[in-house]
């Protein structure tokens, strides 16, 4: 026994290193799982994801190895099905109160490509039979975001007057009556019939 390497206890169908750490997968040869028709397999894998530019901010997808999960099937025709699963959180300024903010999104996107099919069953993450998964996951993470990145969903956002957060200020947080704008008074003068 002398010279062996002590086998990691790495879990099924994962990919670590030999300190048992996880490796990040950019794109994943889908020869290496010798599937055939019918046959499927689930992955569990880990991705880095590109930070996100929104509304002129940066944001940063959270952690910095998204650890994701693959299911991988083939079907017949040289054909596979594909689903990728993961949480990933993006950090950045609340678009509303500029405070951080860092909500998480769940993410459940499928895939399938046909050789032979038409363009509608060609996945565009799939090069034959390599996998582009950074890709795909940064482009189902995009499809998942909110319209706006908000600290909380019921966040009050900043003052108009003032600029004050509205989350802290507080209900005694007032203005006096506001002037109207000059420079729309004449259209008060406007009589509709």
């Amino acid at each position: 026994m002398l010279g062996r390497r002590p086998r990691t206890c790495a879990r099924p169908n994962s990919i670590s290193n030999l300190n048992g750490m996880p490796v990040r997968t950019d794109s994943f040869d889908l020869r290496g799982l010798h599937l055939g028709s019918g046959a499927g397999r689930r992955l569990d894998l880990h991705v880095g994801i590109d930070p996100f530019v929104l509304g002129g901010e940066r944001y940063v997808v959270r952690p910095a190895l998204i650890p994701v999960k693959l299911d991988v099937s083939r079907t017949t025709g040289e054909g596979y099905a594909l689903r990728l699963r993961f949480d990933a959180t993006l950090s950045g300024p609340c678009m509303r109160c500029l405070e951080p903010a860092a909500p998480t999104f769940a993410v459940d996107s499928r895939e399938v490509s046909q050789p032979g099919g038409d363009a509608d069953l060609r996945s565009p993450y799939l090069d034959g039979e390599i996998l582009d998964l950074r890709a795909w996951a940064r482009d189902a993470l995009a499809l998942s975001l909110s319209t706006q990145v908000l600290c909380r969903p019921d966040c009050a956002g900043l003052c108009v007057e003032c600029g004050a957060n509205l989350n802290t200020a507080g209900p005694e947080h007032a203005h006096g009556p506001r002037q109207p704008d000059q420079r729309w008074a004449k259209l008060s003068e406007l009589r509709l019939r």
